[in-house]
Protein backbone atom coordinates (compact mmCIF):
# COMPACT_ATOMS: atom_id res chain seq x y z
CA UNK A 1 0.00 0.00 0.00
CA UNK A 2 1.30 3.47 -0.86
CA UNK A 3 2.36 5.62 2.07
CA UNK A 4 0.29 8.75 2.64
CA UNK A 5 1.71 11.45 4.88
CA UNK A 6 -1.15 12.93 6.85
CA UNK A 7 -0.62 16.32 8.48
CA UNK A 8 -0.63 16.45 12.31
CA UNK A 9 -4.22 17.69 12.64
CA UNK A 10 -5.38 15.01 10.18
CA UNK A 11 -3.49 12.30 12.03
CA UNK A 12 -4.91 13.50 15.34
CA UNK A 13 -8.43 13.06 13.96
CA UNK A 14 -7.63 9.61 12.54
CA UNK A 15 -6.14 8.37 15.82
CA UNK A 16 -9.05 9.65 17.89
CA UNK A 17 -11.30 6.61 18.46
CA UNK A 18 -13.91 8.46 20.53
CA UNK A 19 -17.44 7.24 20.00
CA UNK A 20 -18.66 10.84 19.59
CA UNK A 21 -16.28 12.91 17.48
CA UNK A 22 -16.84 16.30 15.82
CA UNK A 23 -14.64 18.57 13.67
CA UNK A 24 -14.95 22.27 12.88
CA UNK A 25 -12.48 22.59 10.02
CA UNK A 26 -11.76 25.28 7.46
CA UNK A 27 -12.24 24.81 3.73
CA UNK A 28 -9.46 23.37 1.56
CA UNK A 29 -7.48 21.76 4.35
CA UNK A 30 -8.20 18.13 3.42
CA UNK A 31 -11.36 17.56 5.43
CA UNK A 32 -13.21 15.27 3.01
CA UNK A 33 -10.05 13.26 2.31
CA UNK A 34 -9.39 12.76 6.02
CA UNK A 35 -12.99 11.75 6.73
CA UNK A 36 -13.33 9.39 3.76
CA UNK A 37 -10.04 7.60 4.28
CA UNK A 38 -10.85 7.27 7.98
CA UNK A 39 -13.97 5.22 7.26
CA UNK A 40 -12.02 2.89 4.97
CA UNK A 41 -9.27 2.41 7.54
CA UNK A 42 -11.85 1.58 10.21
CA UNK A 43 -13.40 -1.09 7.96
CA UNK A 44 -9.97 -2.63 7.22
CA UNK A 45 -8.84 -2.51 10.87
CA UNK A 46 -12.00 -4.31 11.96
CA UNK A 47 -11.54 -6.86 9.18
CA UNK A 48 -8.02 -7.63 10.46
CA UNK A 49 -9.55 -8.47 13.85
CA UNK A 50 -12.17 -10.70 12.31
CA UNK A 51 -14.89 -8.11 12.86
CA UNK A 52 -17.21 -6.15 10.61
CA UNK A 53 -17.56 -2.35 10.71
CA UNK A 54 -19.95 -0.61 8.30
CA UNK A 55 -20.50 3.11 7.75
CA UNK A 56 -23.33 5.36 6.59
CA UNK A 57 -22.23 8.72 5.17
CA UNK A 58 -24.81 11.48 4.90
CA UNK A 59 -23.68 14.37 2.70
CA UNK A 60 -25.25 17.73 1.98
CA UNK A 61 -26.42 16.62 -1.48
CA UNK A 62 -26.39 13.63 -3.82
CA UNK A 63 -23.63 15.28 -5.85
CA UNK A 64 -21.40 15.70 -2.80
CA UNK A 65 -22.07 12.12 -1.69
CA UNK A 66 -20.95 10.91 -5.12
CA UNK A 67 -17.84 13.10 -5.07
CA UNK A 68 -16.76 11.77 -1.67
CA UNK A 69 -17.29 8.19 -2.82
CA UNK A 70 -15.67 8.53 -6.27
CA UNK A 71 -12.80 10.88 -5.43
CA UNK A 72 -11.74 9.63 -2.00
CA UNK A 73 -13.28 6.40 -0.70
CA UNK A 74 -13.00 4.20 -3.81
CA UNK A 75 -9.43 5.27 -4.78
CA UNK A 76 -8.22 4.88 -1.20
CA UNK A 77 -9.87 1.47 -0.79
CA UNK A 78 -8.07 0.27 -3.94
CA UNK A 79 -4.73 0.98 -2.27
CA UNK A 80 -5.38 -1.96 0.06
CA UNK A 81 -5.47 -4.24 -3.02
CA UNK A 82 -8.64 -5.89 -1.74
CA UNK A 83 -11.49 -6.74 -4.04
CA UNK A 84 -14.63 -4.81 -3.20
CA UNK A 85 -17.98 -4.59 -4.94
CA UNK A 86 -19.36 -1.25 -6.08
CA UNK A 87 -23.13 -0.82 -6.33
CA UNK A 88 -25.50 2.04 -6.95
CA UNK A 89 -29.06 1.39 -5.88
CA UNK A 90 -32.24 3.30 -5.18
CA UNK A 91 -33.26 4.22 -1.66
CA UNK A 92 -37.01 4.73 -1.75
CA UNK A 93 -38.99 6.76 0.78
CA UNK A 94 -42.59 5.75 0.34
CA UNK A 95 -45.34 8.33 0.14
CA UNK A 96 -47.26 9.28 3.26
CA UNK A 97 -50.60 10.59 2.03
CA UNK A 98 -51.76 11.34 5.58
CA UNK A 99 -48.92 13.82 6.03
CA UNK A 100 -48.88 15.00 2.42
CA UNK A 101 -45.38 13.60 1.81
CA UNK A 102 -44.59 12.45 -1.75
CA UNK A 103 -42.70 9.29 -2.73
CA UNK A 104 -39.00 10.17 -3.06
CA UNK A 105 -36.19 8.17 -4.64
CA UNK A 106 -32.57 8.75 -3.61
CA UNK A 107 -29.47 7.29 -5.26
CA UNK A 108 -27.43 5.32 -2.72
CA UNK A 109 -23.75 4.80 -3.55
CA UNK A 110 -22.13 1.80 -1.87
CA UNK A 111 -19.01 -0.34 -1.72
CA UNK A 112 -19.00 -3.76 -0.08
CA UNK A 113 -15.87 -5.48 1.23
CA UNK A 114 -15.13 -9.23 1.23
CA UNK A 115 -16.37 -9.69 4.81
CA UNK A 116 -19.70 -7.99 4.09
CA UNK A 117 -18.81 -4.60 5.59
CA UNK A 118 -20.25 -1.67 3.64
CA UNK A 119 -19.71 2.05 3.20
CA UNK A 120 -22.87 3.74 1.92
CA UNK A 121 -23.18 7.40 0.89
CA UNK A 122 -26.54 9.19 0.67
CA UNK A 123 -27.87 12.75 0.61
CA UNK A 124 -28.91 13.84 4.09
CA UNK A 125 -32.59 13.56 4.91
CA UNK A 126 -34.52 12.49 8.05
CA UNK A 127 -35.90 9.50 6.12
CA UNK A 128 -32.54 8.29 4.83
CA UNK A 129 -31.11 8.64 8.34
CA UNK A 130 -33.68 6.16 9.67
CA UNK A 131 -32.92 3.44 7.15
CA UNK A 132 -29.68 2.04 8.59
CA UNK A 133 -28.06 0.75 11.79
CA UNK A 134 -24.29 1.28 11.70
CA UNK A 135 -21.53 3.85 12.29
CA UNK A 136 -22.39 7.27 10.90
CA UNK A 137 -20.44 10.12 9.30
CA UNK A 138 -22.17 13.49 8.78
CA UNK A 139 -20.27 15.53 6.21
CA UNK A 140 -20.83 19.33 6.15
CA UNK A 141 -23.54 18.86 8.78
CA UNK A 142 -24.05 22.62 9.33
CA UNK A 143 -25.35 22.83 5.75
CA UNK A 144 -27.79 19.92 5.95
CA UNK A 145 -31.41 21.05 5.49
CA UNK A 146 -33.45 20.30 8.63
CA UNK A 147 -30.34 19.39 10.62
CA UNK A 148 -32.28 19.06 13.88
CA UNK A 149 -34.85 16.72 12.30
CA UNK A 150 -32.04 14.64 10.81
CA UNK A 151 -30.41 14.47 14.22
CA UNK A 152 -33.60 13.28 15.93
CA UNK A 153 -34.07 10.59 13.30
CA UNK A 154 -30.41 9.58 13.32
CA UNK A 155 -29.46 9.28 16.97
CA UNK A 156 -31.41 6.05 17.61
CA UNK A 157 -29.47 4.52 14.71
CA UNK A 158 -26.19 4.67 16.65
CA UNK A 159 -27.65 4.07 20.12
CA UNK A 160 -26.62 0.38 20.10
CA UNK A 161 -22.96 1.31 20.49
CA UNK A 162 -22.08 2.58 17.02
CA UNK A 163 -19.79 5.56 16.48
CA UNK A 164 -20.73 8.93 15.01
CA UNK A 165 -18.38 11.40 13.37
CA UNK A 166 -19.41 14.91 12.34
CA UNK A 167 -17.47 17.48 10.37
CA UNK A 168 -18.33 20.84 8.88
CA UNK A 169 -17.40 24.44 8.47
CA UNK A 170 -19.73 26.89 10.29
CA UNK A 171 -23.01 28.00 8.79
CA UNK A 172 -24.35 30.40 11.40
CA UNK A 173 -25.86 29.37 14.71
CA UNK A 174 -29.30 28.21 13.71
CA UNK A 175 -28.42 24.53 13.20
CA UNK A 176 -27.55 21.39 15.17
CA UNK A 177 -23.85 21.53 14.29
CA UNK A 178 -23.51 24.84 16.13
CA UNK A 179 -25.29 23.40 19.17
CA UNK A 180 -23.04 20.33 19.30
CA UNK A 181 -19.86 22.36 18.87
CA UNK A 182 -20.71 24.86 21.62
CA UNK A 183 -22.63 22.75 24.16
CA UNK A 184 -21.30 22.88 27.71
CA UNK A 185 -20.07 19.71 29.47
CA UNK A 186 -20.31 17.78 26.23
CA UNK A 187 -19.33 14.15 25.66
CA UNK A 188 -18.02 15.12 22.22
CA UNK A 189 -14.35 14.97 21.29
CA UNK A 190 -13.91 18.26 19.44
CA UNK A 191 -11.36 19.13 16.76
CA UNK A 192 -11.09 22.72 15.53
CA UNK A 193 -8.63 23.76 12.81
CA UNK A 194 -8.78 27.08 10.97
CA UNK A 195 -6.72 27.93 7.91
CA UNK A 196 -3.96 29.58 9.96
CA UNK A 197 -3.47 26.51 12.17
CA UNK A 198 -3.56 24.17 9.18
CA UNK A 199 -0.79 26.15 7.43
CA UNK A 200 1.20 26.30 10.67
CA UNK A 201 1.07 22.49 10.79
CA UNK A 202 2.39 22.12 7.25
CA UNK A 203 -0.51 22.63 4.82
CA UNK A 204 0.78 24.14 1.57
CA UNK A 205 -1.57 27.09 1.04
CA UNK A 206 -0.95 30.77 0.30
CA UNK A 207 -3.30 32.48 2.76
CA UNK A 208 -2.96 35.96 1.26
CA UNK A 209 -3.67 34.63 -2.21
CA UNK A 210 -6.73 32.69 -1.04
CA UNK A 211 -8.12 35.68 0.82
CA UNK A 212 -7.59 38.04 -2.11
CA UNK A 213 -9.08 35.53 -4.52
CA UNK A 214 -12.20 35.05 -2.44
CA UNK A 215 -12.68 38.84 -2.12
CA UNK A 216 -15.42 38.37 0.49
CA UNK A 217 -14.55 39.16 4.11
CA UNK A 218 -17.71 37.58 5.50
CA UNK A 219 -17.05 34.46 3.44
CA UNK A 220 -13.44 34.38 4.60
CA UNK A 221 -14.49 34.76 8.23
CA UNK A 222 -16.88 31.81 7.99
CA UNK A 223 -15.14 29.43 5.59
CA UNK A 224 -11.53 29.89 6.71
CA UNK A 225 -11.51 31.52 10.15
CA UNK A 226 -14.43 29.40 11.45
CA UNK A 227 -16.44 32.33 12.74
CA UNK A 228 -20.15 31.86 13.28
CA UNK A 229 -21.04 34.35 10.59
CA UNK A 230 -24.40 35.21 12.16
CA UNK A 231 -22.47 37.02 14.88
CA UNK A 232 -21.50 39.76 12.42
CA UNK A 233 -25.16 40.32 11.57
CA UNK A 234 -26.85 39.25 14.78
CA UNK A 235 -28.67 41.65 17.05
CA UNK A 236 -26.90 39.93 19.96
CA UNK A 237 -23.50 38.26 19.62
CA UNK A 238 -22.78 34.88 21.18
CA UNK A 239 -20.19 36.49 23.44
CA UNK A 240 -22.74 38.93 24.86
CA UNK A 241 -25.37 36.22 25.30
CA UNK A 242 -22.96 34.01 27.21
CA UNK A 243 -21.86 36.96 29.37
CA UNK A 244 -25.27 37.01 31.11
CA UNK A 245 -25.55 33.26 31.62
CA UNK A 246 -25.55 32.00 35.21
CA UNK A 247 -25.85 28.55 36.77
CA UNK A 248 -28.55 29.79 39.18
CA UNK A 249 -30.78 31.24 36.46
CA UNK A 250 -33.79 29.26 35.29
CA UNK A 251 -34.23 27.37 38.56
CA UNK A 252 -37.69 28.04 40.03
CA UNK A 253 -36.64 26.80 43.48
CA UNK A 254 -34.24 29.77 43.80
CA UNK A 255 -37.09 32.29 43.64
CA UNK A 256 -36.50 34.81 46.45
CA UNK A 257 -40.06 36.09 46.75
CA UNK A 258 -39.54 39.39 44.96
CA UNK A 259 -41.67 41.02 42.23
CA UNK A 260 -41.77 39.09 38.97
CA UNK A 261 -42.44 40.06 35.38
CA UNK A 262 -43.64 37.74 32.64
CA UNK A 263 -43.29 38.04 28.88
CA UNK A 264 -45.59 35.83 26.84
CA UNK A 265 -45.07 35.12 23.14
CA UNK A 266 -48.25 33.47 21.88
CA UNK A 267 -48.64 30.70 19.31
CA UNK A 268 -50.92 27.74 18.79
CA UNK A 269 -49.67 25.65 15.89
CA UNK A 270 -46.41 26.29 14.05
CA UNK A 271 -44.42 28.29 16.59
CA UNK A 272 -43.91 28.05 20.35
CA UNK A 273 -45.98 29.46 23.20
CA UNK A 274 -43.38 30.84 25.62
CA UNK A 275 -43.78 32.44 29.06
CA UNK A 276 -40.51 33.88 30.40
CA UNK A 277 -40.52 34.74 34.11
CA UNK A 278 -37.95 37.12 35.59
CA UNK A 279 -37.57 38.25 39.20
CA UNK A 280 -36.14 41.66 40.04
CA UNK A 281 -33.29 41.31 42.54
CA UNK A 282 -31.69 44.70 43.04
CA UNK A 283 -31.22 46.07 39.52
CA UNK A 284 -30.88 42.63 37.92
CA UNK A 285 -33.64 40.56 36.32
CA UNK A 286 -33.08 36.91 37.19
CA UNK A 287 -34.72 34.32 34.98
CA UNK A 288 -36.71 32.01 37.23
CA UNK A 289 -38.53 29.93 34.68
CA UNK A 290 -39.16 29.61 30.95
CA UNK A 291 -42.31 27.65 30.14
CA UNK A 292 -42.61 26.36 26.58
CA UNK A 293 -45.69 24.78 24.99
CA UNK A 294 -46.37 23.66 21.43
CA UNK A 295 -49.57 22.55 19.73
CA UNK A 296 -51.72 22.44 22.83
CA UNK A 297 -55.18 23.84 23.50
CA UNK A 298 -55.72 27.44 24.59
CA UNK A 299 -57.06 26.09 27.87
CA UNK A 300 -53.60 24.63 28.56
CA UNK A 301 -52.05 28.04 27.86
CA UNK A 302 -54.43 29.60 30.38
CA UNK A 303 -53.87 26.93 33.02
CA UNK A 304 -50.09 27.24 32.66
CA UNK A 305 -50.22 31.02 33.11
CA UNK A 306 -52.52 30.61 36.13
CA UNK A 307 -49.93 28.32 37.72
CA UNK A 308 -47.19 30.89 37.16
CA UNK A 309 -49.33 33.56 38.84
CA UNK A 310 -49.81 31.24 41.81
CA UNK A 311 -46.11 30.43 42.03
CA UNK A 312 -44.71 33.96 41.70
CA UNK A 313 -45.60 37.49 42.77
CA UNK A 314 -46.35 38.75 39.29
CA UNK A 315 -46.26 42.52 39.04
CA UNK A 316 -46.68 42.78 35.25
CA UNK A 317 -47.54 40.49 32.38
CA UNK A 318 -46.87 41.65 28.83
CA UNK A 319 -48.33 39.52 26.05
CA UNK A 320 -48.04 39.35 22.28
CA UNK A 321 -51.41 40.67 21.14
CA UNK A 322 -50.74 40.28 17.40
CA UNK A 323 -53.28 38.32 15.37
CA UNK A 324 -54.48 35.35 17.40
CA UNK A 325 -53.20 37.06 20.58
CA UNK A 326 -56.25 39.33 20.80
CA UNK A 327 -58.45 36.89 22.72
CA UNK A 328 -55.73 35.50 25.05
CA UNK A 329 -54.89 39.08 26.06
CA UNK A 330 -58.55 39.89 26.64
CA UNK A 331 -58.97 36.75 28.76
CA UNK A 332 -55.80 37.47 30.75
CA UNK A 333 -56.97 40.99 31.54
CA UNK A 334 -60.23 39.51 32.84
CA UNK A 335 -58.33 37.06 35.07
CA UNK A 336 -55.44 39.18 36.33
CA UNK A 337 -56.67 42.76 35.88
CA UNK A 338 -55.74 45.52 33.46
CA UNK A 339 -53.45 47.07 36.09
CA UNK A 340 -50.89 44.31 35.54
CA UNK A 341 -51.72 42.83 32.14
CA UNK A 342 -50.89 44.50 28.85
CA UNK A 343 -51.03 43.40 25.25
CA UNK A 344 -48.31 44.47 22.83
CA UNK A 345 -48.95 44.57 19.08
CA UNK A 346 -45.91 43.35 17.16
CA UNK A 347 -45.15 45.96 14.50
CA UNK A 348 -41.79 46.86 13.03
CA UNK A 349 -41.25 49.83 15.40
CA UNK A 350 -42.60 48.03 18.49
CA UNK A 351 -40.39 44.99 17.89
CA UNK A 352 -37.37 47.27 17.53
CA UNK A 353 -38.26 48.93 20.84
CA UNK A 354 -38.70 45.59 22.60
CA UNK A 355 -35.47 44.20 21.17
CA UNK A 356 -33.56 47.33 22.18
CA UNK A 357 -34.74 47.00 25.79
CA UNK A 358 -33.60 43.39 25.88
CA UNK A 359 -30.31 44.24 24.21
CA UNK A 360 -29.61 46.98 26.75
CA UNK A 361 -30.23 44.50 29.57
CA UNK A 362 -27.72 42.09 28.03
CA UNK A 363 -25.10 44.74 27.29
CA UNK A 364 -25.42 46.24 30.79
CA UNK A 365 -25.48 42.74 32.28
CA UNK A 366 -28.65 43.45 34.24
CA UNK A 367 -30.32 40.17 33.27
CA UNK A 368 -29.37 36.56 34.00
CA UNK A 369 -30.33 33.63 31.77
CA UNK A 370 -29.80 29.84 32.10
CA UNK A 371 -26.24 28.69 31.46
CA UNK A 372 -25.24 26.27 28.72
CA UNK A 373 -28.63 26.19 26.98
CA UNK A 374 -27.53 26.00 23.34
CA UNK A 375 -31.08 26.13 21.98
CA UNK A 376 -31.76 29.32 23.94
CA UNK A 377 -28.45 30.79 22.73
CA UNK A 378 -29.33 30.04 19.13
CA UNK A 379 -32.82 31.47 19.59
CA UNK A 380 -31.49 34.71 21.09
CA UNK A 381 -28.87 34.94 18.36
CA UNK A 382 -31.35 34.27 15.55
CA UNK A 383 -32.65 37.85 15.51
CA UNK A 384 -30.88 40.01 12.96
CA UNK A 385 -31.09 43.68 12.12
CA UNK A 386 -31.72 44.42 8.46
CA UNK A 387 -31.60 47.90 6.96
CA UNK A 388 -33.86 48.35 3.95
CA UNK A 389 -33.20 50.49 0.86
CA UNK A 390 -34.94 53.47 2.48
CA UNK A 391 -32.66 53.27 5.51
CA UNK A 392 -35.35 51.94 7.86
CA UNK A 393 -34.18 49.19 10.20
CA UNK A 394 -36.21 46.08 10.93
CA UNK A 395 -35.57 42.86 12.82
CA UNK A 396 -35.93 39.44 11.23
CA UNK A 397 -35.53 35.85 12.40
CA UNK A 398 -35.68 32.71 10.31
CA UNK A 399 -38.32 30.14 11.27
CA UNK A 400 -37.22 26.55 11.89
CA UNK A 401 -38.39 23.51 13.87
CA UNK A 402 -37.41 25.26 17.12
CA UNK A 403 -39.68 28.21 16.42
CA UNK A 404 -39.35 31.78 15.26
CA UNK A 405 -37.08 33.31 17.94
CA UNK A 406 -40.10 32.83 20.25
CA UNK A 407 -37.98 32.54 23.40
CA UNK A 408 -36.22 35.79 22.56
CA UNK A 409 -39.44 37.72 22.08
CA UNK A 410 -40.89 36.35 25.33
CA UNK A 411 -37.74 37.52 27.12
CA UNK A 412 -37.96 40.92 25.44
CA UNK A 413 -41.59 41.24 26.57
CA UNK A 414 -40.51 40.38 30.14
CA UNK A 415 -37.90 43.15 30.00
CA UNK A 416 -40.57 45.49 28.67
CA UNK A 417 -42.88 44.57 31.55
CA UNK A 418 -40.11 45.25 34.06
CA UNK A 419 -39.41 48.65 32.51
CA UNK A 420 -42.95 49.89 33.28
CA UNK A 421 -42.48 49.67 37.03
CA UNK A 422 -44.07 47.58 39.71
CA UNK A 423 -47.75 47.44 40.54
CA UNK A 424 -48.62 47.25 44.23
CA UNK A 425 -50.34 43.90 44.74
CA UNK A 426 -51.23 42.08 47.93
CA UNK A 427 -50.47 38.39 48.19
CA UNK A 428 -51.14 35.84 50.87
CA UNK A 429 -49.96 32.28 51.19
CA UNK A 430 -52.44 29.45 50.79
CA UNK A 431 -51.65 26.06 52.27
CA UNK A 432 -48.35 25.11 53.84
CA UNK A 433 -45.03 26.07 52.26
CA UNK A 434 -43.16 23.32 50.44
CA UNK A 435 -40.39 21.68 52.41
CA UNK A 436 -37.19 23.69 52.09
CA UNK A 437 -38.99 26.61 50.47
CA UNK A 438 -39.11 30.14 51.81
CA UNK A 439 -42.46 30.66 50.15
CA UNK A 440 -45.88 29.19 49.97
CA UNK A 441 -48.14 29.31 46.94
CA UNK A 442 -49.51 32.76 46.24
CA UNK A 443 -52.75 34.10 44.92
CA UNK A 444 -53.79 37.67 44.29
CA UNK A 445 -55.93 39.23 47.01
CA UNK A 446 -57.41 41.57 44.43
Amino acid sequence: MAVINFLPYQEKWRRDKSRFKIADWARQIGKSFTLGTGTVDDVIDAMALGQKSSWLILSRSERQAKELMDETIKPYARLYELAFKVTDHEFVVEADDAKGKPRIIYNALEIEFPNGAKITALPANPDTARGYSRNVLLDEFAFHPNSREIWKALFPVISAGFRIEIASTPNGRNNKFYELMTAKDSIWSRHKVDIYEAVRQGLDRDIDELRAGLADEDGWAQEYELQWLDEALAWLSLERIMSVEHEDAGIPELYQGGPCFIGNDIASRQDLWVAWVVERVGDVLWTREIKILKRVKFSVHDATMDELFKKYKVARLHMDQTGMGEKPVEDAIARYGSHRTEGVLFTGPSKLTLATLAKQRVEERTIRIPAGDTVLRADMGAVRKVVGPTGNARLVAERDSSGHADRYWAGALACDAASVGETSIEFHAVGRPRAGSQLGDYVSAA
